[in-house]
């Protein structure tokens, strides 16, 4: 499975970001070799629906689940539609949040978490 946790800097071993559809990077996981690479999130930026352009760009690399802190409720509609498992983490890197998500210790999320963030 395809999984992607978002974060600040694009590390391993560093604490991953609460962010979703801003958050400067995803780290994208293989959950059954480990292997993973980061990528800049182009939604970073955005003036306005950040969420469900993360989402696209989540969609166009394969992913079926991600990890992150809160889903607005745009974001997290452009989730349900495209049929991204969504699990929600407090804290951790994004190592010790896949060995979580591999022992089933995340709470998946059937809803948005947070309100609508606009900057």
């Amino acid at each position: 499975m395809k999984l992607a946790i978002s974060s600040s800097d694009g590390k391993f071993d560093t604490q991953f970001s609460a962010r979703f559809g801003r958050c400067d990077y995803f780290i994208f996981i293989d959950t059954e070799t480990r292997a993973w690479e980061a990528k800049p999130n182009p939604a970073a930026g955005a003036r306005g629906g950040a969420g469900p352009q993360a989402v696209q760009f989540l969609t166009s690399n394969g992913v079926e689940a991600t990890i992150t802190g809160r889903y607005g409720p745009n974001a997290f509609s452009a989730i349900q539609a495209a049929g991204i498992q969504a699990f929600e983490a407090d804290s951790g890197t994004p190592e010790e949040l896949l060995d979580k998500f591999l022992a089933g210790e995340l709470k998946q999320v059937n809803a948005s978490t947070g309100p609508s963030l606009h900057h």
